[in-house]
């Protein structure tokens, strides 16, 4: 399916198009429709966990997979199987084939994906899709969807600023697009512009707007203890890891209500509790053991993501019990710079690798940035697993940890190579496969 080379394109028509051939299967499903530059796959995975425990079957649609496809596509709390994903990829392939010789146009790899989903979570007939877009909101794949529950828009940064725009409130525009008429929208913390923008659209749709901030009260972080107006749950035992995690908790709790109040789902507070207790969601601020050493594994990848990993570092005194080593790399669109400079406050010692992607930066690029943002060293290496032999060298002689981030493939690849991937991994997809040799 090598359809990936086509990228985005503005416009739902061919989406409409192959999905109509199809017997549009997405309009026999409800969905939870999450956009948003950070936190959104974490919200997404909350928000599976609770519902499920709550005896809801639900399907979960996220993007992009670590390692492989199959992550993209999770029914009943696990990625979809092999077999089911060719048995429904027949199907789809079969309708996008013929359309594109009949009518010549092309069918992106990810408008191939979200069709995939939706007639894959048709056929198992599912109560809820937990629904992320890919990028944006207004002209992604996903937003055919009509009969949408419920909009969550997580925290707004700038990210794809080619696409989206260049401001936190153009950024919030496109993300706000999959607002759908009289149908609630949570809104997560962000930047005042960004939320003043998600307001708004919510407003001249007839949506209630629903602000995570202002919906729960943080009655105290350790242990953490949430509370609404009609809630005043037991502590919870947060299985993400992170301090921005607390963060993606609000939003996930404030749509969990709105899924009560204005959808009728039954969610109680035991439920919850629990459902927030083994969400998994990994490469975020992971951390591992290896060798002796604690690797943190995190796919933060934007400057605002460095921000908040930076962040959860700190918080977790990481920088205080020793030097602190960063394996990095990046895509070549990404603003690498920034990211390091971020990075450079708790890191010191740097070695950077290709990732699995087309578009990776060279690690000599990266180890130069490194230079630029102030680390001591930077060292440029060949292959993630060269990268790791020598960081873990370096922190076992200097009694320190190491940080992997710049990259969600990079997250996927590094858990794999320790051993610390949730689940069954066979090859990555090829899609995805190493620049470089592993």
């Amino acid at each position: 399916m090598d359809r990936r080379r086509f990228g985005m394109r503005p416009g739902l028509d061919v989406m409409r198009a192959v999905l109509n051939e199809l017997g549009n299967p997405q309009d026999t499903l409800r969905f939870v429709h999450v956009a948003g530059t950070n936190g959104k796959g974490a919200t997404c995975a909350l928000l599976d966990e609770v519902l499920r425990a709550a005896d809801y079957r639900v399907g979960r649609y996220t993007s992009p997979h670590l390692v492989t496809l199959n992550e993209r596509f999770f029914l009943d709390g696990a990625p979809a199987s092999d077999a089911a994903l060719d048995a429904v990829a027949g199907k789809v392939l079969d309708v996008i084939e013929r359309l594109e010789a009949e009518r010549g146009f092309e069918v992106t790899f990810f408008e191939t994906l979200t069709a995939l989903a939706f007639v894959f979570f048709a056929e198992a007939k599912v109560d809820v899709v937990v629904l992320e877009t890919g990028l944006g909101g207004r002209y992604d794949a996903t937003n055919v969807v009509t009969t949408t529950l419920l909009s969550v828009i997580t925290r707004i940064g700038l990210d794809h600023c080619d696409w989206l725009g260049t401001t936190h409130a153009a950024i919030a525009e496109e993300k706000a697009g999959i607002i759908k008429p009289g149908r609630p929208v949570v809104c997560g913390a962000m930047p005042q512009a960004a939320r003043d923008v998600v307001a708004r659209v919510a407003s001249l749709n007839g949506s209630p707007f629903l602000a995570a901030e202002e919906h729960v009260s943080v009655a105290s972080l350790e242990p953490l203890t949430l509370m609404t107006s009609t809630r005043n749950l037991p502590p919870i035992s947060l299985s993400l890891t992170g301090a921005y995690q607390v963060e993606n908790a609000l939003t996930a709790l404030t749509a969990l209500d709105a899924l009560v109040r204005y959808a009728g789902f039954r969610i109680p507070d035991h439920e919850l509790v629990r459902g927030f207790s083994r969400a998994v969601w990994p490469g975020r601020c992971q951390r591992v053991e290896a060798d002796g050493v604690a690797i943190y594994v995190d796919g933060a990848h934007n400057p605002d993501g460095a921000v908040a990993l930076r962040d959860s570092l700190r918080y977790a005194g990481v920088d205080a019990k020793g030097p602190v080593g960063l394996v990095a790399g990046f895509c070549g669109d990404k603003d690498v710079l920034a990211h390091l400079r971020i990075m450079s406050a708790v890191a010191t010692h740097g070695w950077s690798t290709p990732i699995r992607n087309a578009r990776s930066l060279d690690p000599k690029e990266t180890a130069e940035r490194m230079s630029m943002a102030g680390f001591a060293e930077a060292h440029a290496c060949d292959s993630l697993r060269e990268a790791l032999a020598q960081a873990r060298a370096w922190a076992k002689a200097s009694g320190g940890s190491l940080v992997v981030c710049g990259s969600l493939f990079l997250a996927g690849e590094a858990l794999v190579e320790l051993g610390a991937f949730p689940w069954t991994v066979r090859t990555p997809d090829a899609n995805e496969l190493s620049v470089h040799a592993t």
